[in-house]
């Protein structure tokens, strides 16, 4: 039996509108009645779809992992066709956004309080992309790739790394990624030249 269609509409709006309040105001400082005045729905309606704040969380965080599980498998289909530095832009473009790194920052910062759901998104999310590299990474026709964990990791911090870790930190992330991500290509396609 498929779901009411208000109920999805409701579903969705709920979502966004928990995304957008959770990673501006925290986990703690986070509160049912806006999210529900935000989306334009009733707290009832709130309640009776995720049951709480806590359910509503795990929901933004787990439409977050399944947006990273479908951009893992294009990945693939990228790498097979020696577009690397498609993947590289895809990447960057994907992982720096400004849904992806706030709320990275705030599973980051409730850690200690949700550990497993914390896991299962590095899991399910980043180390995905890490797991789908390395399995596809050492049968691009142009590279020589015996350890492709190894690959993989190399990949992503030449394309991501620094970028990443500056974005974490601080909202404004000086000069183009894209420009470090594409140099970062020429140096992995240098290294693992066949």
């Amino acid at each position: 039996m498929s779901e009411d269609p208000r109920v999805t509409r409701s579903r969705v709006l709920i979502l966004a509108a928990a995304h957008t309040h959770f990673v501006t105001h925290g986990y703690v400082g986070a509160n049912v009645d806006e999210i529900a005045a935000e989306a334009g729905v009733s707290k009832r309606t709130v309640y009776n779809i995720y049951g709480g704040k806590e359910p509503l969380f795990r929901a933004v965080v787990e439409a977050a992992i399944a947006i990273a599980e479908r951009f893992s498998a294009a990945l693939a289909d990228d790498i097979a066709v020696d577009d690397l530095e498609g993947v590289a832009e895809r990447l960057v473009g994907s992982v720096l956004s400004d849904r992806v790194i706030p709320l990275r920052r705030l599973l980051i910062g409730e850690s200690r309080r949700f550990p497993e759901l914390a896991r299962e998104y590095y899991e399910r999310a980043p180390g995905l992309v890490l797991r789908t590299l390395a399995a596809h990474l050492p049968h691009h026709p142009g590279l020589r790739i015996d350890d492709g964990e190894a690959a993989a990791e190399h990949f992503a911090f030449l394309v991501l790394g620094p970028p990443l870790d500056r974005a974490l930190f601080d909202d404004r992330v000086p000069g183009d990624p894209l420009d470090g991500a594409r140099a970062g290509v020429a140096v992995f396609r240098r290294a693992y030249a066949r």
